[in-house]
């Protein structure tokens, strides 16, 4: 519905404006603050991409810009006789994002500009952004942790006890420690169905009265994976990491980010020359300009990205459910390896992945209280400790996702051909997700992975990054783990089983089957791979035969590591869940082109 229809069906003279308009921006506002072309912030001279912007000077130059309609103004404090003292008020450099969103519950995400404590004003609002009244009302204040320093002024609320399928209008503010209220973002989020409501009846069917419209079970969602990779960072002379505006104009119920979330590992320069002679100018600060191995250095990776308007502006109104992946703390790595990269003064990669995984899961709005972060759990020398990434997030009677973590409990990289069964999940997770997913009664159970089954991943000339080891025979090494749970699924009659995963910057669509297969004791299953989304293109990948994957669609770029300019090799995934309960999975480009579509219907 849009703004133009809301302000039609309501007098104006007796309805206040909505809280937020549920169309989105030709430009998002953020995005005219820099002068396009020019490298420098409007109204700031000694800003430019030809010298490397510290990261807190850039973050304060963006919070002197509003990053949503209500801009924070300094506060004055003066007394009868005296000059007025300003003091600048707390802004959200990063913006504000939601997560890991159930029917009852969701995480709410912001960072500070300083030290203070974080409110969240939640509202139960109509499709049109007006706040509902009667029985629909619903209205809560939230005060949350103090952002402080260790966290990188990060914070988090977790909020529960929410109405189910209800679109909320969301603010987010910081209070400082003089009790001043500093600026004030605003966004969006809808509760998922409930699978024990009555014809799925929530707040978002009616017109303001709320409650009493059955609301739809029907919810779309997006993933993709992959964020300024290859040195293909924020790039303003075309609009920023445009991918994230397609994703946003789909309007989705919520985002899969498949891992990848940051390149740690990649420098990005103030300017690339592309292979046919263009020059990309990429927005730079301090901490992309080098290998991440310190905290603060992990952490701005994370800021960085944050600069990006559209980014910023989508996960104001998308939920985000966060996987992990290499690039979070260096290329391909596992727990144990020791890095002969010159590049690196720390070599040994669980210090560096203890640092990543902090500055990781600060910036994430996750839900799971085990997989959370806790100030003192890791320091700036600290040590890799397994935590939970994996968890399960209930979206109603039609679906559950399986987040997974490939990375934390991997072996070693080998080339795949051990005789006996080695590590991409670890026992836990796999005991964990046989048993959560046999005992799902959503329609459709999918599994969000952060590498693919049976695309072959090299990581050098022998060794395997995945489980695919370029063996087309019976599993072997990390294949005997996965086989393990397909023929789980299979025992324990799981049916409607979907895997969905980014990691190798092409798109695809694959088909399983044991009737192709060397190992057959699993029921078929599609898997769909998308991204990148703002990184470098490459692929196609061979295949590896165990598990009978047919390519049904695949399209890659033109070349490796093409740059993301004209947004073409550019991937997200898209899903529509209907009414009737089918599974709508479409790949689509970085300027919101339809290249491939897969209607599932759901076996009984």
């Amino acid at each position: 519905m849009s703004s133009g229809i809301a302000a039609s069906a309501r007098p104006r003279s007796r309805e206040p404006p909505p809280l937020f308009s549920p169309g989105l921006p030709a430009v998002h506002p953020a995005a005219k603050t820099r002068v396009p072309g020019s490298g420098k912030l409007a109204g700031m001279t000694d800003l430019s991409r030809r010298t490397v912007v510290k990261g807190s000077v850039l973050a304060a130059a963006l919070a002197s810009v509003p990053a949503a309609a209500n801009a924070a103004a300094p506060a004055i404090r003066q007394s009868p006789g005296t000059v007025a003292l300003v003091r600048n008020r707390l802004t959200l450099p990063s913006g504000i994002a939601t997560g890991d969103v159930t029917s009852d519950s969701a995480v709410l995400w912001s960072r500070a500009s300083a030290a203070g404590r974080m409110q969240a004003v939640l509202r139960a609002v109509d499709d049109a952004g007006q706040v509902l009244r009667g029985r629909g009302a619903f209205e809560r204040v939230l005060r949350g942790p103090r952002a402080t320093q260790a966290s990188d002024f990060t914070a988090k609320i977790h909020a529960g006890n929410l109405p189910s399928n209800t679109r909320f209008a969301l603010e987010i503010s910081f209070e400082d420690d003089g009790g001043a209220a500093g600026e004030t973002v605003r966004g969006t989020f809808r509760t998922a169905p409930d699978t024990g409501a009555v014809n799925g009846k929530g707040r978002t069917g009616g017109t303001g009265n709320g409650g009493n419209v059955p609301a739809s079970y029907a919810q779309s969602f997006v993933w993709t994976g992959d964020t300024a990779g290859q040195g293909w960072g924020i790039n303003e002379e075309i609009g920023g990491m445009r991918g994230y505006r397609a994703m946003h104009q789909t309007r989705p119920d919520f985002f899969i980010h498949s891992g990848d979330t940051v390149y740690a590992d990649g420098p990005i320069a103030e300017t690339v020359v592309e292979k046919d002679g263009q020059v990309w100018r990429n927005l730079v600060t301090e901490e992309v300009s080098k290998v991440a191995e310190t905290l603060t250095e992990f952490r701005g990776r994370h800021r960085y990205n944050s600069l990006d308007a559209n980014m910023r502006a989508m996960f104001a109104d998308v939920p985000v459910i966060a996987n992990w992946d290499d690039h979070e703390t260096t290329n391909n790595w596992y727990p144990g390896e020791v890095l002969d990269d010159p590049r690196y003064t720390v070599r040994d990669v669980n210090t560096l992945a203890a640092r990543g995984r902090q500055a990781w899961q600060e910036n994430m709005p996750i839900a799971d209280s085990s997989a959370l972060w806790r100030p003192g759990t890791f320091d700036d020398a600290g040590q890799y400790q397994p935590a939970r990434i994996y968890r399960k997030i209930s979206r109603g009677p039609q679906l559950d996702i399986f987040c997974l973590d490939m990375r934390t409990f991997k072996s070693p990289n080998t080339d795949g051909k051990e005789a006996y069964t080695t590590n991409i999940l670890g026992q836990e997770q796999v005991d964990w997700l046989i048993r959560e997913v046999s005992k799902s009664k959503a329609t459709w159970k999918v599994i969000a992975a952060d590498l693919p089954l049976g695309i072959v991943v090299p990581d050098g000339a022998v060794n395997q990054e995945s489980l695919a080891n370029r063996d087309n025979g019976a599993p072997l090494g990390r294949e005997l783990e996965i086989a393990g749970v397909l023929s789980a699924f299979k025992r324990n009659r799981v049916k409607n089983v979907v895997w969905l995963t980014a990691d190798v910057h092409y798109c695809a669509a694959h088909h399983y089957s044991p009737e192709r297969a060397a190992f057959t004791d699993f029921d078929p299953f599609w898997e769909f791979v998308a991204g990148p989304i703002a990184a470098g293109s490459f692929g196609p990948n061979a295949m590896d035969g165990t598990f009978g994957p047919e390519v049904v669609f695949s399209k890659a770029g033109r070349f490796a590591g093409e740059s993301p300019r004209d947004g073409e090799n550019q991937f997200f995934g898209h899903v529509q869940l209907g009414e009737d309960n089918s599974f709508t999975a479409s790949l689509r480009n970085a300027n919101g082109a339809t290249v491939f579509s897969k209607v599932l219907t759901p076996e009984r």
